[in-house]
């Protein structure tokens, strides 16, 4: 696991955004794995201008839903669906039919798991899947004391999730849907790189934990420690519990230059 310490959020996008860029160039129509949230909205902003700016073609690029919400309507401003649409296929220019997500509204929600799950094999796997971190150490809606070899299946989420959640609800959470169709840890492992951005002192336990504590179920982002090509992206506020962070900053600033992130 590689671990880049940087100053904030906006150095975190514009560092990720930079190895999305220099992906597309090796593989124009990359799979792209997208998360929601305020986290990476960074990442979105600053390959959006580079896409604007003529210095990266994305046209080709395919996104990939991480997670859905069960139950709320496809067009639901709130649904997974309609936020990646808004905060990445449309300012990156792209069309709905480069996008895959799963079903949140299908009667089997089951069989809507299972089918997600295989169109991403299908689609010959995701190469960069972007991942960000809840509070308790969950990635997707994977929750702790998942399974680390689960796949893409449904989840009921945790009190604190919704109550994290309900800002996107009008502070409501009676609004939050307690269910979700998530990627499956053993699903997201099997991404060739998957790079985690974690911003502000609130996620500083779960950073430290998931990066310097034991593999655990319990702490299902540490799940990553596994994976031979992970990154975990950090601002200062959200190193600050780490131990070895000064190992991490000299590591980085050693790194041969073509390595890339």
């Amino acid at each position: 696991m590689e671990v880049v310490i940087v100053p904030d959020a906006t150095a975190g996008g514009e560092l990720i955004a930079e190895a999305i860029a220099a992906l597309l160039s090796r593989k124009p129509d990359a799979l792209l794995g997208v998360a929601t949230g305020s986290t990476p909205l960074p990442i979105y902003q600053a390959l959006t201008a580079k896409v604007r700016s003529g210095a990266v073609d994305a046209s080709r690029a395919r996104i990939c839903q991480l997670d859905e919400y069960v139950g709320l309507p496809a067009g639901h401003p709130e649904s997974y669906r309609s936020v990646v649409l808004r905060e990445v296929i449309e300012p990156l220019g792209l069309s709905e039919k480069s996008f895959m997500g799963p079903d949140g509204t299908a009667e089997d929600v089951q069989a809507a798991c299972e089918a997600y799950d295989k169109a991403l094999t299908e689609a010959g796997g995701v190469d960069l899947q972007l991942l960000g971190i809840g509070t308790d150490g969950h990635i997707g809606f994977n929750e702790p004391c998942s399974s680390l070899a689960s796949r893409t299946r449904i989840k009921t989420l945790t009190e604190q999730t919704r109550i994290d959640n309900a800002r996107f609800f009008d502070d409501d959470i009676a609004q939050v849907p307690r269910h979700v169709i998530t990627q499956g840890i053993g699903t997201i492992l099997e991404s060739r790189h998957p790079v985690l951005l974690a911003t502000g002192e609130g996620k500083a336990d779960a950073v430290a934990r998931t990066v310097e504590g034991p593999v655990a179920s319990v702490v299902p982002a540490s799940a990553l420690q596994l994976h031979p090509h992970a990154t975990v992206v950090v601002d200062e506020a959200a190193a600050s519990k780490l131990k070895l962070a000064d190992y991490f900053r000299a590591t980085y600033a050693a790194k041969p230059q073509w390595q890339g992130l």
